[in-house]
């Protein structure tokens, strides 16, 4: 079968990065590389041509025109015109596919003909924005996704751009996209507004296929996704052995369902709540500063990366397995073709299994940066003086192992709390907030803050809900309990079931009479 060729027109220049992760994206994705080649000008070798007849031959010898417009207009010749406007000629004078992506900006920062370059292509065929290089990859995924099923070569889709059969607007849930959005445009000042509506969202982010709704769409933003036949074995298991092996009974034995918001969360407090950690005083903060003896970050790294580079359509789901000497996050799925093992050492190009979970999940800031995550954590495993990671192959899967720190006696996280604890240190959620609350009277925001949660849902589902309806927390304002004013207290109640669970009673801030 002979492939699509792919030309990428732009100011090299000003696109030199978004040149090339486009380039390994589609060379290394299994749907691309199988149906596209891409030529780039910086990968022919020096020739006795003009390079402007390059340029237009290689143009029309093109199946896609794939274009990148910014800032910058590039050289003109002695007709005044760029060597991008050129190739945009020949690619609308022969026909050809064109795809226009343009990097979201002010009229006012463009040199004047690139202005007027935009306002000509946009009128012409249909435009699309990006801030950044993941965006850009997104975007340009879900186009040639679709161009390969306008043109019949694409009778299926990847799983993470097809369609959740049954999966209706009315599964998602509202609360879990206003707190996206909201997230989303602290961490990453994401465009939309934080009263954007889940359709709108949804087209923004790719995540609808034909106006239905996506498997990325459920698996992100459903109240239930598992509900579903084809997300059954969306989850994450969590197992903690008191041993080096796998051994029964098991001591420890969480499943995590729900939104990959959600599961990430809840698989990282399991981890945290059963490492030994050493905590000191904040003198600017509620909480105590808390160090484990793996940092958090790689832990949730880890985690993260297994549930956006995972096979969806395996039976296999993630498995995350604490043992005495070490950590073990089992993802079912492969390297993406191009890379080893040896190459997730080095710097290297990102290439998401699942590019339309992986957006979302970027802009919510639980992946920091495209490439750099396996980087990260080998530099924060030798600042905590432990091992680098393990990268392995086994079975099928991909198996990620992280060295524990070695003491002379490894005691259970429950022996080595202290009297007075810090709120970060228990593993049961409720008790963890009625310690914040020893501090005295806060807002929903603030215990989020200081618990460390930036999944509204989660903290609700978890935390806040189950001590109100237990009667260990109350209302400020009972009477209003949506007020923006509303705060919560302890009750005596909670102060006794803290007392109970062997917790004493920490230094507190006055209440206001």
């Amino acid at each position: 079968m002979s492939k699509h060729k792919i030309f990428i027109s732009s100011v090299q220049k000003e696109f030199k990065t978004e040149r090339i992760a486009l380039r390994d994206f589609i060379t290394r994705d299994p749907l691309c590389r199988r149906y596209f080649e891409v030529f780039l000008f910086e990968d022919i070798p020096a020739r006795d041509r003009n390079p402007d007849s390059v340029y237009l031959d290689e143009v029309g010898q093109c199946d896609v025109y794939l274009c990148l417009l910014g800032n910058e207009y590039g050289a003109a010749d002695a007709r005044g015109l760029s060597a991008t406007e050129h190739e945009f000629q020949e690619a609308t004078k022969t026909g050809k596919t064109r795809l226009l992506f343009i990097k979201d900006g002010a009229d006012s920062g463009r040199h004047p003909k690139m202005a007027k370059l935009i306002r000509k292509a946009s009128g012409e065929t249909v435009r699309r924005k990006f801030l950044n290089t993941p965006e850009l990859v997104t975007q340009v995924y879900a186009a040639l996704v679709q161009y390969l099923e306008d043109s019949g070569n694409l009778q299926t889709v990847p799983f993470d751009a097809s369609v959740c059969r049954g999966a209706e607007l009315s599964d998602i849930d509202d609360e879990y996209i206003v707190n996206f959005l909201e997230t989303a445009r602290a961490e990453r000042k994401f465009p939309l507004l934080a009263n954007t509506s889940a359709k709108k969202l949804f087209t923004h982010l790719n995540l609808f296929t034909n106006r239905k709704l996506t498997h990325a769409a459920v698996l992100l933003f459903c109240r239930k996704p598992q509900k579903f036949r084809p997300l059954l074995c969306a989850e994450i298991k969590c197992m903690h052995f008191h041993g080096t092996q796998v051994a029964k009974p098991i001591p420890s034995y969480q499943i995590y369902r729900g939104t990959l918001f959600e599961q990430v969360d809840d698989a990282v407090d399991f981890v945290l709540g059963k490492l030994d950690r050493t905590v000191t005083p904040s003198k600017t903060k509620i909480a105590s500063d808390v160090s484990y003896e793996i940092p958090k970050m790689v832990i949730r790294e880890a985690i993260v990366n297994a549930v956006a580079h995972r096979d969806y359509i395996s039976n296999a789901g993630v498995q995350v397995m604490l043992f005495s000497d070490r950590l073990e996050v089992w993802n079912p799925g492969a390297l993406p073709s191009g890379m080893t093992l040896k190459s997730l050492r080095t710097a290297h190009s990102s290439v998401p299994h699942n590019p339309l979970i992986s957006e979302p999940l970027f802009w919510a800031r639980y992946i920091e940066r495209a490439g750099t995550g396996t980087l990260d954590m080998i530099a924060l495993c030798k600042e905590m003086d432990i091992p680098e990671p393990v990268f392995e192959l086994r079975n099928g899967q991909f198996v990620l192992t992280i060295r524990r720190k070695q003491t002379v006696v490894r005691a259970s996280a429950q022996n080595m709390m202290p009297a007075t604890q810090s709120p970060t240190q228990s593993t049961d959620p409720v008790v963890r907030l009625l310690l914040v609350l020893q501090q005295g009277e806060l807002s929903a925001g603030e215990l989020r803050l200081a618990l460390q949660i930036k999944h509204r849902p989660t903290f609700r589902t978890n935390y806040l809900h189950p001590a109100l309806e237990a009667g260990f927390i109350k209302y400020t304002i009972p009477d209003k309990p949506n007020s923006r004013l509303q705060k919560y207290r302890l009750t005596k109640k909670g102060e006794a079931y803290l007392k109970k669970q062997g917790v004493k009673k920490g230094p507190q801030k006055r209440r206001k009479p």
